[in-house]
């Protein structure tokens, strides 16, 4: 949790109810879906639009594929989309919370309701593809287990957790992806909105929580949805896995939190969790100082040589399950990866896992 909370603001202090929305600016409303994790809820955002003279809705994101979800979003359209069509989706990043439905939506799927087009950047697409088509045999739990062993995972409930999970935990969430997109890219300008008061989003692309993430800034209205590159409660999961093992991912999304120092101050944060608020530089600060502490933490900790497991419980001092420790992990290995690239770490083989201390 963020312990500087009094630094933002929080303009609405409930979400709104599964299945409703809640109206923040004239034609940009909050929707709020179920998640079966730790982290119980994202949130997705609809906005007002018209394409080719027809009314209707942008959806950015859409939740993961579930029978809650299903039903949650069958309510919106019988109720408050008010008779009028989704147009389009637009897709931050494959993450499953964020893009698991986008073939029942943009297919029609079971509904026979919406044939519409995804947009989404060209690597997040092909990542979604590729990991809901089972990955091929690379992507296997066995090869996860391989890499959090390697980095000092002992835990014998924990790596058959991930073997079990193994390829099918994503498909299981992401069962189909929609076959074509639309692609954006940095710096593209989306007009969303009907003629007489369309909004112009600008694409901003960040690195480090996943390979090409787009947020979206609109400069008339201040308002930048943000994905999960910039969350107001909890720190955004940056982590090292198997299918690239030596990533140095934690920079890289410092870098870019700083891009987004040029907006304006008084810009409203739509995140996909926690609540909406303003104090986007003040985030940005505190998520700096955050990583900061944390470098420092793991520097001290690696005077004796430490493995990425043993990093775990220094970064998170609360009880995690199985499914938290491979994200834990994963994060803790971001850190010392960063701290080795740096120079201030070295990495040492010993005995098949590896662990960081001093040069």
């Amino acid at each position: 949790m963020n312990p500087n909370e009094h630094e933002l603001q929080y303009p609405w202090n409930e979400p709104p109810a599964t299945g409703d929305w809640l109206t923040l600016r004239p034609g940009v409303h909050w929707v709020r879906m179920p998640l079966p994790f730790a982290l119980d809820h994202i949130n997705l955002w609809v906005l007002d639009d018209e394409i080719d003279g027809r009314a209707g809705y942008t959806l950015i994101d859409c939740g993961i594929t579930s029978d809650a979800t299903k039903r949650a979003w069958t309510h919106l359209f019988d109720g408050a989309f008010n008779g009028k069509p989704l147009l389009r989706i637009i897709c931050t990043h494959f993450h499953p919370d964020h893009f698991g439905l986008a073939h029942w939506l943009t297919a029609g799927g079971e509904t026979a309701r919406w044939r519409v087009p995804l947009w989404m950047t060209a690597t997040e697409y092909a990542f979604g593809r590729y990991l809901s088509a089972g990955g091929g045999d690379n992507i296997s739990g066995e090869s996860a287990a391989r890499h959090f062993s390697r980095n000092g995972l002992s835990d014998g409930a924990a790596l058959q957790q991930v073997r079990e999970r193994g390829s099918g935990y994503y498909p299981g969430l992401v069962p189909a992806v929609p076959s074509s997109f639309h692609r954006i890219y940095e710096g593209d300008e989306v007009a969303i909105g009907p003629p007489h008061a369309s909004r112009l989003f600008r694409i901003i692309v960040g690195f480090g929580h996943a390979p090409e993430h787009a947020s979206l800034y609109c400069e008339e209205d201040r308002l930048l949805i943000t994905g999960d590159m910039v969350l107001p409660r909890i720190s955004t999961n940056v982590s090292v896995f198997d299918l690239e093992p030596d990533a140095d991912p934690l920079p890289r999304y410092l870098r870019s939190l700083d891009r987004l120092l040029v907006l304006p101050a008084d810009t409203l944060v739509l995140p996909s969790h926690g609540k909406p608020f303003i104090g986007l530089h003040q985030r940005i600060a505190q998520q700096h100082r955050h990583h900061a502490e944390r470098y420092d933490e793991v520097l001290a900790a690696c005077a004796t040589p430490q493995s990425a497991a043993n990093i775990v419980p220094i970064l998170f001092k609360r009880q995690l399950d199985h499914h938290q420790i491979t994200f834990a992990l994963g994060e803790a290995l971001a850190h010392l990866h960063a701290l080795w690239y740096q120079g201030k770490l070295a990495r040492r083989d010993e005995a098949g896992v590896y662990r960081f201390g001093a040069k």
